[in-house]
């Protein structure tokens, strides 16, 4: 324990050192400062660049709990895009209880026939 210890404190020694050499640089820089010497007109574009990127951020995740599945209730089914035959509009009838065993034979006889 007393190794990591001691090594912990010389590698911050080593690789600190240099740091704190250049954060005493003098700077030169000879434009404006930020919004200190008048640079105030870019101000507007950040909230605007904020909500956009917030937009397109929410955007993204919709459509990808969308595309994974976790809105299929506005799919539409398959079934309403071709046409329904009359037999399986009797078969369906027949499932939901509309209509009984022998009504559904006869419809059926009437149709193949």
């Amino acid at each position: 324990m007393k190794k990591f210890v001691m090594m912990t404190a010389a590698l911050t020694a080593i690789f600190s050192s240099p740091t704190l050499a250049w954060a005493q640089q003098a700077t030169t820089y000879p434009g404006s400062h930020m919004m200190w010497d008048g640079g105030w007109q870019g101000w507007f574009l950040g909230p605007l660049m904020m909500i956009a990127f917030l937009t397109i951020a929410v955007a993204a995740v919709v459509l990808v709990i969308r595309w994974l599945g976790g809105d299929r209730d506005h799919r539409v089914p398959t079934q309403t895009h071709r046409e329904k035959k009359p037999m399986d509009i009797l078969r369906i009838r027949f499932a939901k209880g509309e209509i009984d065993n022998e009504e559904f034979e006869e419809r059926r006889k009437i149709l193949e026939g």
